[in-house]
């Protein structure tokens, strides 16, 4: 049986955001679309650009909320309901300051870990059950100023080639062969 999911990246909506650290979740959206084949569509009644693909026989919705990092959930709340998909078969895209450049780490369920994005897709959704894929951006300094700043171009790089290494393994993170995906996402 079919099944449908949901992957949103995380960022902020605004051409004066777009190589800021804190768009890393829609990087890595927007290379996934890519390299499916697909493309965003603007739907206004969620807030949000959308794509929509087949993989596997499955169905996913891409979603990049079009709000600020801090309203996120108020996008992906209005799709998953549109589209009746439980919040276990979401995935969420974001910057992570807690992982250098160049690491993606998986991880299913949890708290926002002080991430506002999070933070507000939690309490959109009324539950903390979907995945996220936590995009390493390191930090320095003041972190407001810091993931509204462009990295350079060695640790963007580095994040590129991460999410690039990455994607190949979604279908198989959100299906039946998740632990094998996240040894090799891992590394172990």
């Amino acid at each position: 049986m079919a099944t449908q999911f949901l992957i949103a990246g995380l960022g902020n909506p605004g051409p004066e955001y777009v190589l800021t650290r804190h768009n890393a979740g829609f990087w890595f959206i927007d290379r996934f679309v890519q390299e499916f084949g697909a493309q965003f569509s603007s739907k206004s009644k969620h807030s949000a650009e959308l794509a929509q693909l087949k993989i596997s026989g499955n169905t996913w919705f891409i979603v990049k909320p079009m709000a600020y990092m801090n309203k996120s959930g108020v996008p992906i709340r209005s799709v998953a309901q549109y589209y009746n998909i439980d919040t276990s078969h979401i995935l969420v895209a974001h910057d992570e300051l807690d992982f250098s450049p160049g690491v993606i780490r998986f991880k299913a369920g949890g708290g926002h870990g002080g991430h506002n994005g999070l933070r507000d897709i939690i309490q959109q959704l009324g539950s903390n059950d979907f995945k996220r894929l936590r995009i390493g951006i390191g930090r320095s300094g003041n972190m407001i100023d810091y993931v509204l700043k462009s990295p350079s171009r060695l640790e963007r790089d580095l994040i590129d080639q991460s999410i690039e290494d990455c994607h190949s393994l979604i279908p198989d993170l959100m299906g039946d062969e998740s632990q094998k995906a996240v040894q090799k996402l891992h590394g172990s």
